[in-house]
């Protein structure tokens, strides 16, 4: 009955208002992000394709070619400005992307020569999707093909003979994963894999952030307001008062992974959504789908394999609640509570950017152990071992996590059950509070 007093008054510090709130926000912003992601893209995506041109050259040629351009779908907008001024000239048009047809253009094709073409666009900023509208590149490429239609038929070859010329060869993917193979794009398998598998990471990393934020932060200012020497003094175990913080803690962490996935899971499939459906349209022509080719692959994960990835996050929560109480029980004052937590920060954020960045098993023999060192490490890297059966790799993952979690918990109860989670501190070299005191009554 007492443990249960203390869990429900741990998860009362820990699960108040504030974070609720916060819960509630992080959760509507990413929300929000991924629905504003999706109208941008769709709107990017399903615009109608259009082209601003201005003719300088004025030839029935390239009136043709305008009307080719027409022909193949395109929203041809010409507009007649001979300034010099690129900038004045967008802003004359009220475009942000136009392509210039130069005077001596239809005379360089008529010579056999590389005609020229001017292309004009507008940067305003580093963004991605700022510059999703911009339709030179595909003006060019009707251009190109306008041109090539002239050269073919100057040289009397049929639109078969082009077509070949153009696509020489048919390219046959096939893709082998161990002793499997499926015939299928690397390329269209890996797009597949990193959209399913780029959210457990950043699930991994705020929960490893906001786990040991919490319960130091708890742990220290307990210790900082006297009231963990009162809590220790009280007729209860140390083991329930330890155990009581640990399970809040575990809980709210839970809670929060959940929210996050949530949150998560609706901004990537937003940001998602369109290349998704693209892919898919992409695969229409392939010999195999996608989907299929991971099932083929041996790239697809079962309950049981979630079951042990969850097993793994599990033990990643608790040897990061471990050393967020013994970091915690070393804080004497407010200031030290942003130190403490680098440790654990460079722990989380050292696995978090390799594997995200490079293959962990692919890397030297001293950068693997050294980064396989780190045991949050291995959730990052479960979900990847377990697809391409890196199967043994996992276990000993696992059992190297037990090991780590078995060793912070004995350290955890030794330093809750002695008088030292009251004097420990760090002080560099400086005697405590604590001793100053202990030695002035001396």
């Amino acid at each position: 009955m007492k443990f249960f007093n203390l869990l429900k008054k741990e998860l009362a510090e820990l699960l108040n208002i504030q974070t609720i709130i916060s819960l509630v926000v992080t959760m509507g912003l990413l929300m929000f992000m991924g629905s504003f992601m999706t109208d941008t893209i769709e709107e990017a995506v399903k615009q109608e394709y259009s082209v601003t041109l201005c003719d300088r050259d004025k030839t029935d040629f390239t009136a043709d070619m305008i009307e080719k351009l027409r022909g193949y779908g395109a929203k041809v907008n010409e507009v007649t400005d001979n300034s010099e001024d690129y900038a004045e000239l967008l802003e004359n048009a009220g475009k942000e992307n136009l392509v210039i047809i130069p005077e001596g253009f239809s005379e360089a094709v008529e010579k056999g020569e590389t005609p020229e073409l001017i292309s004009i666009a507008r940067m305003k900023s580093a963004s991605m999707m700022s510059n999703v509208s911009n339709t030179n590149s595909g003006a060019e490429t009707l251009i190109s093909r306008c041109i090539s239609d002239v050269f073919a038929a100057d040289a009397s070859l049929t639109a078969e003979d082009v077509e070949r010329i153009n696509s020489p060869v048919n390219v046959v993917s096939h893709t082998v994963v161990s002793d499997k193979s499926a015939e299928v794009s690397a390329d269209m398998v890996m797009s597949k894999i990193m959209m399913q598998n780029m959210l457990l990471p950043i699930i991994v990393f705020v929960l490893i952030m906001m786990t040991s934020q919490g319960l130091m932060s708890g742990i220290s200012n307990e210790k900082i307001d006297k009231t963990l020497e009162t809590l220790l003094s009280a007729p209860v175990s140390r083991t329930a008062i330890l155990g009581s913080k640990m399970l809040a803690a575990a809980l709210v962490a839970m809670l929060n992974a959940v929210c996050f996935m949530f949150g998560f899971s609706a901004m990537m499939s937003g940001a998602t959504k369109e290349a998704t459906a693209d892919i898919s349209n992409t695969l229409a022509a392939e010999i195999m789908p996608v989907d299929t080719a991971l099932e083929q692959l041996g790239l697809t994960l079962g309950m049981g394999d979630y079951i042990l990835v969850g097993i793994q996050l599990f033990l990643t929560i608790m040897i990061c609640l471990c050393l967020s109480l013994i970091l915690g029980s070393l804080i004497n004052d407010a200031k030290q509570a942003q130190t403490m937590i680098m440790p654990l920060m460079f722990g989380a954020m050292i696995p978090y950017m390799v594997s995200m960045l490079a293959d962990i098993n692919a890397l030297p023999i001293a950068a693997r152990i050294f980064v396989y060192a780190i045991p949050f490490t291995h959730t990052f890297s479960a979900i990847p071992n377990l697809m391409f059966g890196n199967n043994t790799i996992f276990y000993i993952g696992l059992i190297y996590q037990a090991i780590v979690f078995a060793v912070c918990m004995f350290m955890a109860l030794r330093l809750f059950k002695s008088d030292k989670i009251l004097t420990a501190s760090l002080n560099f070299g400086q005697k405590s509070k604590y001793k100053k005191a202990s030695k002035g009554e001396e």
